[in-house]
């Protein structure tokens, strides 16, 4: 697992920036304008919290009054390894973060002015050791890596904000697989969690009661070693439309990582797009995150400190778009979110103790402000609205 120093079970995972000249338009007139927020899990050894912060129209951050917010669980004090472990509600009104030291899962409300609540106490995980969670409508799903407790178990997420265990929902990993991430596809068809300790990927289909069916052959092995950070590309062609989904693999060893693309079938089966998997000469790619139109994808190369950004062709095919040159400010990235008009990018780099943001324009990415996160923060996940 990720340590406050650099120490990831799954990867040894850092960051850097990459900054490909662009020219980007304001989002705003008044650059200081209060355009959204963005979270993070700070994982804080005891209770844990949560930092949030006014999202700013030129990128920068500044703390909501009275963050960090308790959330009731307790979190570990040390990097979770993971992609997801603070989601947003489909309709954005709650966030749910995960307690890794608890095995709990907190929802919190978010307020008209950003301030996140609880609501209710924690609810166990299902599980030991949460470090992933899903969104997909009234659905939640939690990838819970721990020894004796590893599954992925789903529940039901009322309008109120209470979280509720599903029946038949829940299904058992590989004992010392190292779940990375759990996701849903666009269409909510599929579920898929990343196995980084023995490089497999575990996929599921989801019944219309929530409940998980194993496909066939599951779990099937990588691509590559050490699979880890997964997304799905927003359907374009509708809701019965194939799923396409990408996954890093992190583990190949020094300048051989890849990305896997792959269509997932209604069953849950992976066949492999074109020549997947892609080389990006990189380093540990360990983070991925997708533009909402579909169209670029960009990977954080923990171990190069790099970010490699590809076009996506309309069969899923990848294009490699190029790869920056490491910048010392983006060590210990632990996961990345773009906001909802595409065009920022933000970046939490725990080890650094910062949010690292960019402009974006297409597959360019240019560094902007940063901002420090709480003391004593190992901040996981990260939210944008």
């Amino acid at each position: 697992m990720l340590s406050k120093k650099l120490m990831l079970a799954a990867s040894s995972c850092s960051l850097a920036l990459f900054a490909l000249a662009v020219t980007s338009a304001s989002a705003s007139a008044d650059p200081s304008q209060v355009v959204g927020h963005v979270y993070v899990d700070d994982n804080t050894v005891g209770t844990n919290t949560l930092a949030g912060f006014e999202r700013h129209a030129d990128g920068s951050l500044t703390p909501i009054p009275g963050s960090p917010f308790a959330i009731g669980g307790a979190g570990s004090g040390k990097g979770l390894g993971s992609q997801g472990a603070l989601q947003l509600s489909s309709d954005g009104r709650y966030l749910l973060a995960v307690d890794a030291a608890s095995n709990q899962i907190s929802v919190l409300r978010v307020g008209w002015n950003g301030v996140p609540q609880p609501v209710g106490p924690p609810v166990s995980s299902g599980g030991v050791d949460p470090v992933s969670v899903a969104v997909s409508g009234d659905l939640v799903y939690v990838a819970n890596a721990g020894a004796g407790g590893t599954n992925v178990t789903g529940f039901y997420l009322a309008p109120w904000g209470g979280l509720y265990p599903l029946p038949g929902a829940s299904a058992a990993l590989p004992e010392g697989s190292g779940p990375g991430d759990v996701l849903v596809s666009p269409n909510g068809q599929n579920l898929i969690v990343t196995l980084v300790d023995t490089s497999q990927i575990a996929s599921f289909s989801v019944r219309w009661d929530g409940s998980l069916v194993a496909a066939q052959g599951s779990p099937f092995t990588a691509q590559g070693l050490g699979p880890f950070g997964s997304g799905f590309r927003p359907n374009r062609y509708g809701q019965n439309s194939p799923s396409q989904l990408f996954v890093t693999n992190a583990h190949n060893g020094a300048g051989l990582g890849t990305v896997s693309a792959f269509d997932v079938s209604w069953s849950g089966q992976l066949s492999s797009i074109g020549a997947s998997p892609f080389a990006d000469g990189q380093t540990a790619p360990c983070w991925l995150t997708i533009s909402a139109n579909g169209q670029f994808l960009y990977a954080v190369n923990t171990g190069s400190g790099t970010i490699s950004s590809y076009a996506i062709e309309p069969d899923g095919s990848l294009k490699l778009l190029g790869s920056t040159p490491p910048l010392a400010a983006g060590e210990g990235a632990v996961d990345d979110r773009l906001s909802p008009d595409g065009r920022t990018l933000f970046v939490n780099a725990s080890e650094a103790d910062e949010v690292l943001s960019f402009a974006v324009d297409g597959g360019s990415l240019t560094a902007g402000p940063t901002t420090p996160l709480p003391e004593g923060a190992v901040a996981s996940g990260i939210v944008v609205d």
